[in-house]
C-alpha cells in the first residue's frame, strides 16, 4: 500500500475515499480499509462451516455450565438497532440461553427505539435492566465535547454503555457478555473517524475540565484505570457471537420484522436521535464524514451489497432540508444551545483527542518504562 498525490480517490472495490485522510491505495487502486477487512473476513469468517459451528457449540457449552443455578447465564446489550435486537433474539430462540438485557437510557432514545425494545423484552420473555443517566449532566458532558471539537462524540454514549455493562456484570456475578458487534457488517471505520479509546474515562474528564460550563458530577460513573486495562479480560468475557454464524442484514431485518414486530429506522444507529444528528449533521458538515461509506464497504466486503447499489445510495441526501430544520430544531431546544452558539461550533477547528489527557497516553507512557526495565 502506499499513498497516491491526488486531490480526490475512491476505492475500486468499495466506496472508501480520501475524506479518510489516511487512506491507502495500491496499484489496482483498491484501498488499505476493504483489503484488511477482507483479508479477515477470509481468515477467521468464511472459514469451515464445520469448525465455526463447533467453536460456537462449545461456546454455548460452556456459558450454560456457568450458568447452572442462576438466573442468567450471559448478558446482552439492547439498544434496539438491528444487531443487538437479532443477538437477543438469537440467544433466546435459537442457543436456549437465559440473557439478561441490559440497556443505557441517555435520553435521547427514539419512540420507535423504545417501542422496539418494548417488543423484543415481550416476546422473548427476557428480563431488562435499564440504566437512566441524569440528564443535566450528560447534556453538560455531550456539550463540553461539543464545545472541544472532537470528532468522537459517541465517546460519552459508548463509555456509558461499557461501564454499565462492567458494573452489572459485577453485581450479578454474571461472566459473559454477547456482543452485538459482528465483523460482516462493522469491518470498515477509519480511525481518523473515531476515538478508539472507549472506555478511556480521562479522555472524557480531561475535556470536561477544559470545555464544561462547571456543573459538578455526582452521578455519571467512569471507568477507573485498573479497570480501563483489564476491561473484558479477567471477571467477564466479551464474546461477538454474531462472527459465529453466517449473519447477513438482511437476512436479519426480516426475522426481526415477522417475529418481533420490530421496525426499521433507515440508517445505521438511526435508533438514538442524538446518533442520527450527529451523522447525518455535524459529522457531515463539521468533519466531512458520510460514515455510510464505511457500513457500505463492510457489506461490500462480506458480500452483502454490491458496489453499485452502494454508489447510488451515496447518491441520496441523508437528509431533506425540511428534515434538517427539523432536527435542528429539536437538537438545539434539548441541549439549550442557540443556533447562533451551534453555528460557531460547526466552524471551530477540530481538536484531536489527543489534544487532552487520556489513559491511552499512560498506559503508552507504562509500557515504556517496562520495556526499558526488560531491556536493562
Amino acid at each position: 500500500m502506499s499513498k497516491q498525490i491526488l486531490s480526490y480517490q475512491i476505492c475500486n472495490r468499495c466506496v472508501m475515499d480520501t475524506t479518510d485522510p489516511d487512506i491507502l491505495f495500491n496499484d489496482k487502486g483498491y484501498c488499505n480499509h476493504c483489503t484488511g477487512a477482507i483479508q479477515r473476513l477470509n481468515k477467521e469468517i468464511f472459514i469451515d462451516p464445520v469448525v465455526k459451528a463447533n467453536k460456537l457449540n462449545a461456546i454455548i457449552k460452556e456459558i450454560k455450565e456457568a450458568g447452572n443455578n442462576r438466573n442468567y447465564d450471559c448478558l446482552i446489550g439492547l439498544s434496539g438497532g438491528v444487531d443487538s435486537s437479532y443477538l437477543a433474539y438469537i440467544a433466546v430462540k435459537q442457543f436456549g440461553l437465559r440473557p439478561l438485557a441490559v440497556h443505557l437510557d441517555n435520553g435521547w432514545n427514539s419512540e420507535q427505539a423504545v417501542k422496539n425494545i418494548e417488543n423484543i423484552v415481550d416476546k422473548l420473555k427476557i428480563d431488562l435492566n435499564t440504566h437512566v443517566i441524569n440528564w443535566e449532566e450528560f447534556k453538560a458532558l455531550q456539550t463540553a465535547l461539543l464545545k472541544a471539537s472532537v470528532i468522537d462524540l459517541e465517546l460519552l454514549t459508548d463509555h456509558a454503555i461499557g461501564e454499565t455493562i462492567y458494573r452489572i456484570s459485577k453485581e450479578y456475578n454474571i461472566k459473559y457478555f454477547l456482543s452485538g458487534y459482528n465483523f460482516q457488517s462493522e469491518s470498515v471505520m477509519p480511525a481518523s473517524w473515531l476515538y478508539p479509546y472507549k472506555m478511556d474515562s480521562l479522555n472524557i474528564k480531561s475535556i470536561y475540565k477544559k470545555e464544561g460550563a462547571g456543573l459538578k458530577l455526582t452521578t455519571f460513573k467512569f471507568i477507573n484505570f485498573y479497570q480501563y486495562l483489564t476491561f473484558g479480560k479477567n471477571s467477564m468475557k466479551l464474546i461477538p457471537i454474531l462472527n459465529y454464524l453466517e449473519y447477513n442484514k438482511k437476512e436479519a431485518l426480516k426475522v426481526l420484522e415477522e417475529k418481533l414486530d420490530w421496525k426499521n429506522y433507515g440508517n445505521k444507529h438511526d435508533e438514538s436521535i442524538f446518533t442520527k444528528f450527529y451523522q447525518d449533521v455535524i459529522l457531515t458538515k463539521k468533519f466531512k464524514v458520510d460514515k455510510r461509506r464505511a457500513h457500505y464497504s463492510s457489506l461490500i466486503c462480506s458480500g452483502q451489497m454490491a458496489r453499485e447499489e452502494a454508489l447510488e445510495e451515496l447518491k441520496k441526501p441523508l437528509l431533506t432540508e425540511e428534515a434538517y430544520k427539523n432536527n435542528l430544531s429539536y437538537f438545539l431546544k434539548k441541549m439549550n444551545i442557540t443556533e447562533g452558539d451551534f453555528d460557531k461550533i460547526m466552524v471551530n477547528e477540530q481538536k484531536d483527542h489527543w489534544y487532552y489527557n487520556s489513559f491511552a497516553k499512560r498506559k503508552h507512557k507504562i509500557g515504556n518504562v517496562y520495556r526499558a526495565l526488560f531491556k536493562k
